[in-house]
């Protein structure tokens, strides 16, 4: 099979999470956070593997471990929004360079809050229902994590 470099899309992935907008968003620009939820199950992200900068210009960048096989997969990026708590995008560095990911944070009131992320630029590779479906494990991992910090 061969994948076309120019083949890029959007993907749109919306989850409404039972915690207030602050917490859900400081859990996403913190390792201490992010270790506990962040690669599908079958992955971990060691808090030790974890660079975040939470500034425009500043670094994220993760390592995940296969914890059967020890494989590691590095994602790299440069935040280019940081708006505490509504907005936060980086553009990818890594295996899918000049992909952006776009989250927005919307407070629903009672604790709830809708989390949108918009990513452009996605190559084939991260389209893939397996991918997607990686993604939506880790989301699924963040729903199960917040709900021992209430």
């Amino acid at each position: 099979m061969s994948i076309d470099p120019n083949d890029l899309a959007d993907v749109i992935i919306t989850r409404i999470y039972e915690a207030p907008r602050d917490l859900v968003f400081e859990c996403m620009i913190t390792p201490e956070h992010l270790t506990h939820f962040w690669g599908p199950p079958g992955m971990s992200t060691p808090v030790d593997r974890i660079v975040i900068e939470p500034r425009v210009g500043g670094r994220f960048e993760t390592v995940m471990v296969n914890d059967a096989t020890g494989d590691q997969f590095a994602n790299a990026g440069v935040f280019t929004v940081v708006d505490p708590p509504t907005t936060l995008a980086w553009r990818d560095s890594g295996f899918a360079e000049g992909m952006v990911t776009t989250s927005t944070f919307t407070d629903l009131g009672n604790d709830r809050t809708e989390v949108v992320i918009h990513q452009t630029n996605v190559p084939p590779m991260f389209r893939s229902p397996e991918a997607i479906a990686g993604f939506e494990l880790s989301l699924d991992r963040f729903v199960v994590y917040l709900t021992t910090l209430r």
